[in-house]
């Protein structure tokens, strides 16, 4: 899984848009996460388009191509709670790609949005 960009600088009311590629179709089962300082990583969106419960509209997901490799997150309206890590996770084959217990930033698909 790649992840772009690696880091990102945005301003409360910015759209962010966020890419994850994978080397190999993933059937749509792309999950993405967001991890803020201290906490544990909260599920976004599922399946690649679907917005986990209690998670606001502003995020949203999707899918391009027919090959299923290539996902976007975007938040359309970026809110200074929206500071913090966010990865992409692929579960559609063996071995799963998650999210490792060590320190995430030597994570290679890792992106972190500050707001100013």
């Amino acid at each position: 899984m790649t992840q772009t960009p690696e880091s990102l600088a945005v301003s409360p009311g910015d759209r962010v848009t966020i890419n994850c590629k994978a080397s190999s179709s993933t059937g749509n089962h792309l999950n993405w996460y967001q991890q803020k300082s201290g906490q544990a990583p909260k599920l976004l969106i599922y399946h690649g388009s679907t917005l986990a419960s209690g998670v606001p509209a502003r995020f949203s997901g999707s899918q391009s191509g027919s090959g299923y490799t290539d996902y976007t997150l975007t938040i359309s309206s970026a809110e200074t709670e929206d500071a913090g890590d966010y990865y992409c996770q692929q579960s559609y084959s063996f071995p799963l790609t998650v999210i490792p217990t060590h320190t995430k930033t030597s994570l290679p698909c890792l992106v972190s949005i500050s707001l100013m």
